[in-house]
């Protein structure tokens, strides 16, 4: 299809307006001046490509759950994709499944998803569009594949199973510390999905906050001793989703139960952070884990949140106030 034909098209896929609308807001030079001290400078051996090639083929690899085969592939099919990778067949191809496997564990090694996810957060405040003062925290299940058809006929050994109701699950547990104010998340950390909520919650607060909001699962959080013990969290206010079996009043009161009404409102705030889960999870299509190891999935999802924050970013439509910020 030529370019004058496929600009005659009745309206745009949605796959991509999502590419166009994320090209305009990442700001490119600077993540490709952050790989830049890692990259082969290319003295020996094959020159390598260009930073920034490989940077949107592995950004668009996250973002539509493809392999490194898969990608390639999705990428000779789809002029979108094409378009968005910025490459002309007459003068070059894409950069095969190997180059991609070596890039992406050149990002890994050097925690470059980490620092790419803190340059976000760090353009929303100077934006002024991420609040302070107050961090919604919770936690979801990651599924890790149980079979032991492999190599080593084993489980991930960093993988671990917990029950969930009446459901077993195994697999990991990403924590979150989602901005009060805003919904944007500002920290995420990664444990075996047997480690309980309540154990990570130290690590999701900022300095700063005076407030925390969270579900039943963090109930007596604050006896706890790295919440006491430090001067930082323990004047914290928790306020925690209570269970419903705490509720004692009797069907009979005819009053108003304000204990239900506190915690109604406790639950209008603390909604917020289900948000990225759900584009993390369902839009972007990472529901269930494609590597071995935490340290490997924790990269991709410092990704996934940071691109869930610009998502967020653009459907509130504040792209100029972060591009200006």
């Amino acid at each position: 299809m030529s370019q004058n034909e496929y600009a005659n098209r009745k309206r745009i896929p949605k796959r991509e307006l999502f590419l166009q609308e994320m090209d305009a807001i990442i700001p490119w030079a600077h993540w490709t001046d952050i790989i830049r001290p890692f990259y082969p400078e290319g003295k020996r051996g094959r020159p390598p490509k260009e930073i920034e090639c490989m940077l949107r083929m592995y950004l668009m690899q996250v973002w539509f759950s493809l392999s490194d085969e898969g990608i390639e592939d999705a990428i000779y099919d789809s002029y979108s994709m094409k378009n968005f990778l910025g490459l002309d067949f007459r003068k070059d191809q894409v950069p095969d499944a190997t180059t991609l496997l070596k890039f992406r564990h050149l990002l890994e090694d050097n925690n470059i998803g980490e620092k790419i996810f803190e340059d976000i957060n760090a353009r929303l405040l100077d934006a002024g569009l991420m609040m302070r003062g107050g961090t919604i925290v919770d936690a979801t299940i990651i599924a890790a594949p149980s079979s032991t058809k492999n190599a080593e006929h084993a489980r991930d050994p960093e993988m671990h199973q917990t029950r969930k109701g009446n459901q077993w699950h195994h697999g990991m547990k990403i924590h979150s510390g989602v901005d009060a104010g805003t919904g944007y998340v500002h920290t995420i950390t990664a444990t075996a999905a047997n480690v309980h909520d309540i154990c990570e919650v130290h690590h999701l607060l900022r300095e700063d906050d005076g407030v925390m909001y969270g579900d039943s699962g963090y109930l007596g959080v604050e006896k706890r001793e790295e919440i006491r013990g430090d001067e930082r969290f323990c004047g914290v206010d928790f306020r925690i989703v209570k269970r419903p079996s705490q509720h004692r009043i009797t069907e009979t009161y005819r009053g108003i139960d304000y204990d239900r009404l506190e915690d109604s409102r406790k639950s209008s705030i603390r909604c917020k952070v289900e948000h990225p889960f759900l584009i993390v999870k369902k839009q972007l299509g990472y529901a269930k884990t494609v590597y071995r190891g935490l340290k490997k999935n924790l990269h991709r999802f410092y990704i996934l949140f940071a691109s869930a924050n610009l998502l967020m970013c653009i459907r509130a439509g504040r792209q100029e106030e972060f591009c200006c910020g």
